[in-house]
């Protein structure tokens, strides 16, 4: 297929990124605009003090995620999430402060960026030239074991969490924590059905493996594996096994095959090896529910930035999937799942 085709393809598909970090890395990079200009003066804050700025070696590396970037790699719409984890005794300021910062910005410039607040926003966005966000808190602890949180969460504009990090969390045990067996708390529970019954995508990466079972069982509503590999190409705590992937497609959900090359490959992580593992979650789970999630900004580097996103239409329809495929794979499976939840 000529470069003309490739691009007309991926032009003509919805894209969307399930996964990045982005908010934080630029917050550590002295409150970098996303829009590509310099720094939001006077806005330092909890995610600054509790962190600080990043050493010389990650502050020489680019951002990979910005709003320029985003058009020039065809994305559509990205998940923005704040990984809470780090933040010990101070996990809902954090997350305020982040997602502070973020709106703050956005404020700059109107009319660029859209908060996806339901699935009606995705195409307005498009339909208006805008790009679209959708806000997602990573590691439920941010809620401070208290629904009444959750509930204010929803009112700024969150739509999505990740229940836990690797860590155990209020609401289960973490992938890091498998071996103690932890499935869903009490809180667990109930945090999954109030998110259904808000319209918010309760997110299973990094849940150890009991808990992803229970929350496929608690839940009403489809859930997401926003940034997860396959564990029968390269066994990784943070990947799923085949068994999960099966069961996360029979309840409508959708796995984002994530670039960070340690789920990728433990010895030669590679784009073609990365292209596999979208191979493997297709074959297993179905076309249907397969999607990318990058983790740009947060360890996605297999990918150098947004705007290498065409390199995957390139190389999926080099592999054989017809463009009807390939589409459901860059976006349309998150749409059709966006529209089942918010």
């Amino acid at each position: 297929m000529l470069d003309d085709e490739i691009r007309q393809v991926h032009q003509r598909a919805w894209v969307i990124d399930a996964h990045n970090d982005a908010i934080v890395a630029h917050i550590r990079r002295g409150n970098l605009s996303f829009f590509g200009r310099p720094g939001l003066v006077g806005r330092e804050g909890t995610v600054s003090f509790l962190r600080g700025p990043l050493d010389l070696a990650a502050l020489a590396q680019p951002l990979q995620m910005t709003f320029p970037k985003m058009r020039e790699g065809g994305i559509d719409a990205a998940f923005f999430a704040v990984d809470v984890t780090r933040a010990w005794k101070n996990h809902l300021a954090y997350a305020l402060d982040a997602f502070g910062f973020f709106l703050a910005d956005l404020e700059t410039s109107p009319g660029e960026v859209r908060v996806v607040r339901m699935a009606s926003d995705l195409p307005a966005a498009r339909e208006a030239g805008e790009l679209a966000a959708l806000l997602v808190v990573e590691n439920s602890d941010a809620l401070e074991g208290s629904l009444n949180v959750l509930q204010a969460f929803h009112h700024l504009g969150i739509r999505s969490i990740t229940l836990t990090h690797n860590p155990s969390s209020w609401a289960a045990a973490g992938n890091g924590e498998s071996r103690c067996g932890g499935g869903l708390t009490q809180f667990g529970e109930a945090l999954v059905r109030e998110m259904n019954r808000l319209g918010m995508l309760v997110d299973v990466s990094h849940i150890a493996e009991r808990g992803f079972y229970d929350t496929l069982e608690v839940s009403g509503r489809p859930v997401i594996a926003s940034h997860s590999c396959c564990a029968a190409l390269c066994e990784h705590p943070r990947n799923l096994t085949d068994c999960q992937l099966k069961a996360l497609a029979s309840h409508g959900g959708v796995v984002g095959i994530t670039f960070v090359p340690s789920f990728v490959d433990l010895h030669a992580p590679s784009l073609e090896r990365l292209l596999d593992h979208f191979d493997h979650a297709v074959r297993v789970a179905g076309i249907d529910h397969v999607g990318i999630g990058s983790d740009f900004d947060g360890g996605g580097t297999l990918l150098r930035d947004a705007t290498e996103f065409p390199g995957l239409t390139e190389g999926l329809l080099r592999r054989g999937y017809g463009e009807a495929d390939v589409r459901k794979i860059l976006g349309g499976n998150l749409m059709r799942l966006l529209a089942a939840v918010l």
